[in-house]
């Protein structure tokens, strides 16, 4: 081993803490050089604690999301849906088209508009409007799930909610009539998440009847173990060598289109109650879980694979989103604001940083 490799190797053990795991992706540092972003709140928060920070970006942050743009935007509970652009930290609320606070999911379509899943229906937003949809726009459910709306390769845009899958129909739009329709395989399924495949098959994760796979004409229920049927929190990925990671009542699972391989507590994984899983563009897994946050590196042998984040390293346990942007940051919407890693512990990202 050269002496670079061998200072390399000697940091990365240092600064992450993981047993020997090699990072190979260089972790995304605070910049507290950065200037703080003017906040732009023309509305008053009325269901929040009274005892809540409002320092922080919001307390509750469900959803994620970056646009085309390079803009990330934060989807909270009571305080509507938050764009930052490195320069403004906007609130959008009423007075902009945006009347519900809690919004649960955020995607753009390849028009540019974005769109946002709340507990009313569904906006769309063209950078200067927004547009509500619900039931006479034909969404007969309004409550639309976390990580329920998916743009698909072709453009398709599903809606997933707590009682069936919707599809919108643009030019049914435009003709008057209802803009989005149910699609009939899942007409009354719970869905709690949503995804595509490096294939084009369209994932749909339930509440309590395992995962959907839907390939453009026919529907395959994965749910060959019972505890996979109470993927409530809709967590699935898929890795670089195309399985499919699912979280599960106990842990999670990797589906390599035959079997289901589980991952517990047993074999390292910290948790009591698996909510969310997203696999970072260096192949690194983190779980979230009751309790704690889990970073599970594939390539390495277990138990060592696994690495266990409570409070302790400064993390709250009420994880909601979890994002990776373009540049590889890794953002954590929780239930006491937005956390960030700087490669040993967690952060948090507050109105004025560090961003």
């Amino acid at each position: 081993m050269t002496l670079s490799k061998i200072l390399l190797f000697s940091f990365l053990t240092t600064v992450i803490s993981c047993k020997g795991q090699e990072n190979t992706n260089p972790v995304k540092r605070p910049n507290p050089s950065k200037p703080r972003p003017t906040v732009v709140k023309n509305f008053r928060s009325v269901g929040l604690a009274p005892d809540f920070d409002t320092t922080l970006v919001s307390q509750y942050i469900r959803s994620i999301f970056q646009d085309s743009k390079g803009n990330l935007w934060f989807g909270t509970i009571d305080e509507g849906v938050v764009k930052y652009d490195e320069k403004t930290l906007t609130y959008f609320s009423n007075s902009d088209g945006f009347i519900n606070t809690s919004v649960f999911a955020i995607t753009e379509d390849k028009s540019g508009n974005l769109w946002f899943g709340t507990d009313q229906g569904v906006y769309k937003y063209d950078g200067k409007v927004f547009k509500q949809y619900h039931q006479k726009d034909g969404l007969n459910h309004i409550d639309i799930s976390r990580k329920g709306i998916l743009v698909d390769k072709s453009g398709t845009i599903w809606i997933g909610t707590h009682s069936g899958v919707y599809r919108y129909d643009p030019s049914a739009e435009r003709r008057g009539g209802q803009s989005f329709s149910l699609f009939q395989p899942l007409a009354s399924i719970n869905i709690a998440g949503m995804m595509e495949d490096k294939s084009g098959n369209i994932w749909f994760a339930s509440s309590d009847k395992g995962v959907f796979r839907y390939d453009g004409k026919t529907i395959t229920n994965i749910a060959e173990k019972e505890k996979l049927g109470e993927n409530y929190a809709g967590g699935m990925a898929q890795d670089h060598a195309g399985n499919m990671w699912f979280t599960m009542k106990n842990g999670i699972c990797k589906y390599d289109e035959k079997t289901l391989t589980e991952f517990t507590a047993k074999d390292g994984l910290g948790g009591t109650e698996f909510w969310g899983i997203i696999i970072e563009q260096s192949g690194v897994i983190w779980v979230t879980a009751r309790g704690s946050t889990t970073r599970f590196d594939p390539a390495v042998p277990l138990p060592d694979a696994f690495t266990v984040f409570t409070p302790a390293d400064g993390f709250t346990c009420c994880v909601q989103s979890v994002f990776e942007d373009k540049s590889g940051r890794m953002w954590w919407g929780t239930g006491q604001g937005l956390y960030r890693f700087d490669g040993q512990r967690f952060y948090q990202v507050k109105q004025n940083g560090p961003w």
